[in-house]
């Protein structure tokens, strides 16, 4: 298949689905993400769980090495998954990535630490992290192309940011156990067996969602496909055809600020607070959860305002929040009081949120039904690969040489001017038929 445009929706789906599609996102969204908040935010206690003590900034280095290489396997789980979807359903996609996120988040919480099994341990860490990237890069096409298929155009943002709402609430509920179990438990039960608690809860919570999403009917927009015979026999050549080169060169950039802002902010914050600024490590996570709660309220907010005046506004004053705030924040922070720490996390959260919240409708929005998820997929992964998974390594390495505390900030700053240039360069797409266009 060649061609651009898809059949009509055979009917829209009615209110009460629309309400399955949309928490069924959310739930796996929540334990897609769970999993990378928790390893973040306990990053500091898994380096002693699977490396020999004595090296312990060389083993926080090896721990976020893994976390990082996890997100070398995204655009892998993202084409494979991609042209799952593509070709047999968005929602079996989506099954088989919840299964195997929530077996490989259970397993981690199972796995011996470096003093029982040395460097298999390390290995079988690796492996699982590696299952989980696979699984990650293949959930976000799928999901929200689900969810955002089944959305009537004036609402797809709002509804679509559920389950982006459901990541950061994952980051927080990551954020909430870390924060408990340093604060109830000694250091050395932590070390030992308390830092497994929070992994081993993403078995429950993956069976609620493979539930949920077992039940549900697949897209509108897919069926269409199925009906007319217009099934992409290879998704992945179509999203390299030279009709789609802008659209791809776009999906490779705009998700720059998404990528590498969501770990920085989020997910290093805690370790960034604690092992370079000398913080606790609960006050640490208190400043990440008080980013994450006010990024949280704020995502459903702007994707509405996205879905009346368009996505480009919101992105463009988002970005240029970014860039103006993040260094007088990142000051903030290193002034050394609770009080300014926390104004500057919720300040950062609220600014990222209107990126967050309308990076996925944009994504979705560039390609039509045939190849969307493989298309979608390819460009989001790989830069939150290059940009998102590899942060907390770059700059651990690069403050370890250079002991410059702003360089989370010149990061995301930069990310942020990246993302702006592709926003304004890219068309307006808020109320696009996600059927009928080229």
């Amino acid at each position: 298949m060649t061609s651009a445009e898809s059949p009509a929706l055979p009917s829209a789906p009615t209110s009460a689905e629309t309400r399955k599609v949309t928490v069924a996102g959310a739930i796996g969204f929540f334990v897609e993400n769970y999993d990378n908040s928790v390893y973040g935010f306990l990053a500091g206690i898994i380096a002693i769980a699977f490396f020999p003590a004595g090296a312990e900034a060389a083993a926080l280095l090896f721990t976020f090495g893994i976390f990082a290489a996890s997100f070398v396997f995204r655009p892998v789980g993202g084409v494979l998954l991609g042209i799952m979807s593509d070709r047999v359903g968005r929602r079996p996609a989506m099954v088989l990535a919840l299964t195997m996120m929530a077996g490989a988040t259970t397993v981690i919480g199972l796995l011996p630490g470096y003093s029982s099994w040395g460097v298999a341990s390390v290995l079988l860490l690796l492996l699982m992290r590696i299952v989980q990237g696979v699984s990650v890069g293949g959930e976000v096409s799928a999901a929200m192309s689900f969810v955002g298929e089944h959305a009537p155009p004036k609402r797809r943002a709002f509804l679509m940011s559920f389950p982006q709402a459901g990541s950061t609430l994952a980051n927080l509920a990551g954020n909430a156990s870390a924060f408990l179990l340093t604060w109830a438990l000694p250091p050395a039960a932590m070390e030992s067996w308390g830092w497994r608690i929070p992994f081993l809860v993403a078995a429950p919570m993956g069976l609620i969602g493979f539930y949920i999403r077992r039940r549900l009917e697949d897209t509108p927009a897919f069926m269409a496909l199925q009906e007319e015979g217009m099934i992409a026999r290879n998704p992945l050549r179509d999203v390299f055809s030279k009709d789609n080169r802008r659209q791809l060169g776009l999906a490779f950039v705009l998700p720059m600020l998404n990528s590498a802002g969501f770990f920085v902010l989020f997910v290093f914050m805690p370790t960034y607070l604690t092992s370079q600024l000398g913080y606790s490590r609960p006050d640490g996570l208190i400043v990440s959860a008080v980013a994450l709660a006010c990024a949280t309220v704020a995502i459903p907010f702007f994707a509405r305002v996205s879905d009346r005046i368009g996505r480009r506004p919101v992105m463009l004053t988002s970005c240029v929040a970014i860039m103006v705030l993040s260094v007088p924040c990142y000051l903030l922070l290193g002034a050394g009081g609770m009080t300014l720490a926390v104004v500057a996390g919720g300040v950062l959260g609220l600014a990222f949120a209107g990126n967050y919240s309308v990076i996925h409708p944009m994504m979705l929005e560039l390609f039509p039904s045939h190849m969307r998820t493989t298309a979608y997929s390819l460009g989001y992964n790989v830069t939150t690969a290059l940009l998102g998974g590899a942060a907390p390594l770059i700059l651990s390495a690069l403050y370890i040489s250079s002991g410059n505390l702003l360089l989370p900030a010149f990061f995301v700053a930069l990310s942020a001017l990246g993302t702006a240039i592709a926003a304004y360069l890219n068309k307006e797409t808020a109320g696009r038929s996600l059927t009928n266009f080229v």
